[in-house]
């Protein structure tokens, strides 16, 4: 995780986050990237003892990325370490205020960087014009899994691990690294490649209830391949950004709950069979608009 400009300067400040107990809040964009890198985060810093909140702003009334608004309320409630995810690297003004505020903000990003940065405590995306672009295909849920590698290790390196408080296995939340990774539609080559081959894996296993839950209402109880991630989960959590709640699919996939994660996998197949109406009704009055002339 080095290689990457910002990391260990991220991961020093989310491992005085843990230690001390400061409150942490995931900023994270309303799709699968978004839901999924969220996830990992969250289980990582679940098991490490700190209890992260999520917070996903809605689709039509926030649009999309940091807002000045939201970043102010989340400093007026505490949260002393902001990580965005799946989106930042270009919000200037929402970053600016959300530091003025007294946020240390870390973004995980992979959408493409301008020469100038915003004012952050750290900036980790392999698209920023000072990288070599090497991982440029990465999408947010790998760097995320990446994330919480240097901030473990960090945290092995100050004696934070104990035989109480055991390192956690972090390749069993590769199931969510994959799914993040074919629904972002990014190159499926080197490391993407290998996050998917064994998230595939760890997802045959059935251990997150989210993921199982949503499994069982979409009727998949084959070994899952890509084809299931991009055509048959993904579209289900997409659905919740697009037209109910926008945090759903990253509550879903954080929750321990099964009883919680049956009733949010059901309430995402639902919506996902109203989008797929209401597309399926602008594509037919497109074409009755086209022959009418």
């Amino acid at each position: 995780p080095s290689r990457f400009k910002d990391m260990d300067k991220a991961a020093k400040r989310l491992a005085d986050a843990v230690m001390n107990g400061e409150k942490i809040t995931l900023f994270a964009d309303y799709d699968v990237d978004g839901a999924t890198s969220s996830a990992v985060l969250a289980r990582f810093l679940r098991a490490a003892g700190s209890n992260a909140d999520v917070y996903i702003p809605d689709r039509l009334k926030e649009g999309y990325g940091p807002s000045v608004g939201a970043l102010e309320m989340l400093a007026g409630k505490g949260t002393k370490v902001l990580v965005a995810l799946d989106c930042g690297t270009t919000a200037f003004d929402a970053l600016r205020a959300g530091t003025d505020a007294g946020l240390d903000i870390v973004v995980i990003d992979h959408h493409e960087a301008e020469p100038e940065l915003p004012a952050v405590h750290a900036l980790v995306n392999p698209n920023r014009m000072d990288e070599d672009r090497v991982y440029g295909h990465l999408c947010t849920a790998g760097l995320a899994f990446l994330f919480a590698v240097a901030i473990n290790r960090e945290l092995r390196v100050r004696g934070f691990w104990t035989g109480d408080r055991p390192e956690p296995v972090l390749t069993r939340w590769l199931d969510l690294v994959a799914l993040g990774t074919v629904c972002d539609v990014v190159k499926l080559e080197g490391i993407n490649r290998a996050f998917v081959v064994q998230g595939l894996k760890v997802m045959a296993r059935r251990d997150n209830p989210g993921l199982r839950a949503l499994s069982d209402v979409a009727g998949l109880n084959s070994m899952p391949e890509s084809y299931h991630l991009g055509f048959v989960l993904g579209p289900r959590i997409n659905a919740g950004g697009r037209i109910g709640d926008s945090g759903l699919g990253s509550k879903l996939l954080r929750t321990d709950d099964a009883g919680e994660a049956a009733a949010i996998a059901t309430r995402l197949d639902i919506l996902n069979g109203e989008r797929r109406d209401i597309e399926t009704a602008c594509f037919e009055d497109a074409i009755y608009q086209v022959e009418e002339g």
